[in-house]
């Protein structure tokens, strides 16, 4: 009996212990039933706008501290209501669930889309350029992803419809915005695209408004210019002891309107839009020609040209075969030819540069580390590459008669070189007085205006005999 009684009471306890784990289970479920009724929207499974509100909150104290601009897309569908009252309802509901899912497709995890009713969507774009027009380009990129998307037929119970909508853009970063006035601005912007034609997008602030549209004008150009060879490569020399030895090939673009454009002006939008590969290839190209040209002569066969290899060209898979099959097809010799690269490359996969890097050595090839001392300078990885030369930056060139860390920072990349068995030039020369003290702590080579700026080769083949004359008064 009493090992009867003791069964009966564990079987009460397991059955009470397993009332309280369903009631719990039940309590969870309804937790979580509440919250999302609180929190998100019940067709489309979408954050709605009090968790709109409270991220857009949250994202508005992120972008002050870190002063990275956000993003705020007010998403409104065109023509929906005459949808839905044609063919009712359901389909109406159908569109907007699968209006959710293409803009969450189109965004990145870190980023909310939001429901806030009807057929009105947010999207918070979170940690953008801290520059407001680059922010600005990187927002118009994810709205003309949404625009496209939203665009493309939907097959809806059965019936093929087609939508589209027109985006509202503000963006954001400031200590004095706030949310009303962050969503009222998009909400404008919005009206704006509306009224603009639909299927389209406006930005609420004219001035990035017009920023934006110049770039996308620009970028149109740069496409062109690629197609039609509008670029020069011009040649800035580089001197050893007053001799000139070589040049930096430096490329300027030809634009149909603003004229003869440097590197800055639209290298950067280059690398933004991957049009780099173009241009870079193009650079390569020139350059290995030229180096053929000065071949054939005895006065220039000596020179080297160096050229800027950008991160994409040196990540992209076919670099090493580009490379070769361009000298190939130039008849350019290796050895006259000098890969200028800079640290920032080496982050991502060091193993790979460095494969490709020795490939490329093995056929004769020189490296140049350019703005050494400006990027992620770092004596382990310095050690594996296999470079040829170091470059100082000419951030300290120019401050190096007058700021003492800058000529100790010279001074420390001229001794490694030399301890690495690297060669060393300085860029940004202009004054004798630059030379003459670098020369003192062992630097002979340089580059910079006091020698001459970039120009056109048969203005740089004028310089040979003067540097030539120049070194012999020297000696």
């Amino acid at each position: 009996m009493p090992g009867l009684v003791a069964g009966v009471v564990v079987r009460l306890r397991i059955l009470s212990g397993q009332r309280r784990e369903r009631e719990l289970r039940q309590l969870q479920a309804a937790h979580d039933e509440i919250r999302n009724l609180a929190f998100f929207d019940s067709l489309t499974g979408l954050p709605n706008r009090r968790l709109l509100l409270d991220r857009l909150q949250q994202s508005l104290a992120a972008s002050v501290r870190s002063n990275r601009k956000r993003a705020l897309l007010f998403v409104d569908l065109d023509n929906f209501k005459t949808l839905n009252d044609t063919l009712g309802h359901h389909i109406g509901d159908l569109l907007l669930q699968d209006v959710a899912r293409r803009i969450l497709a189109s965004i990145r995890g870190v980023d909310t889309v939001a429901r806030l009713g009807g057929d009105e969507f947010v999207v918070l774009l979170q940690d953008l350029s801290e520059l407001p027009e680059e922010a600005a380009a990187q927002a118009k990129t994810v709205a003309e992803k949404i625009l496209a998307t939203i665009y493309q037929p939907y097959l809806l119970d059965g019936r093929e419809c087609r939508s589209s909508s027109s985006i509202g853009i503000t963006v954001f970063g400031n200590p004095q915005d706030s949310t009303n006035e962050v969503l009222q601005q998009a909400d404008i912007a919005m009206y704006q695209a509306k009224a603009a034609g639909r299927n389209t997008l406006h930005f609420f602030a004219p001035a990035l408004q017009a920023a934006v549209n110049a770039r996308a004008e620009m970028e149109d150009d740069l496409r062109q210019a690629i197609k039609t060879n509008d670029f020069r490569l011009f040649y800035q020399a580089q001197v050893d002891r007053g001799v000139v030895i070589g040049a930096e090939g430096l490329v300027r673009w030809k634009h149909r309107k603003r004229g003869l454009l440097p590197p800055g002006e639209f290298i950067p939008l280059a690398e933004q839009t991957g049009l780099i590969l173009s241009v870079g290839h193009w650079v390569l190209e020139t350059a290995c020609k030229q180096i053929a040209a000065w071949a054939a002569r005895k006065s220039t066969a000596h020179l080297t040209v160096a050229v800027n290899i950008s991160a994409r060209q040196l990540l992209n898979p076919d670099f090493v075969k580009d490379v070769l099959l361009t000298l190939d097809r130039t008849g350019a010799n290796p050895r006259n030819l000098k890969l200028e690269l800079t640290e920032s490359m080496f982050v991502d996969d060091l193993e790979d540069v460095v494969a490709k890097m020795t490939e490329l050595k093995s056929h004769g090839l020189r490296f140049s580390l350019d703005d050494f001392g400006m990027g992620y300078a770092s004596l382990g990885y310095l050690r594996r590459l296999p470079l040829d030369q170091l470059k100082i930056d000419q951030e300290f060139i120019r401050d190096i008669l007058v700021d003492p860390s800058s000529s100790a920072i010279a001074q420390s990349i001229i001794s490694l070189s030399k301890a690495m068995g690297l060669s060393v030039i300085a860029e940004g020369v202009e004054t004798e007085e630059q030379r003459d003290f670098l020369a003192r702590l062992g630097c002979h080579s340089f580059q910079g205006f006091l020698f001459s700026g970039p120009v056109p080769p048969e203005e740089f083949e004028s310089l040979l005999p003067s540097s030539a004359k120049s070194a012999a008064q020297n000696q």
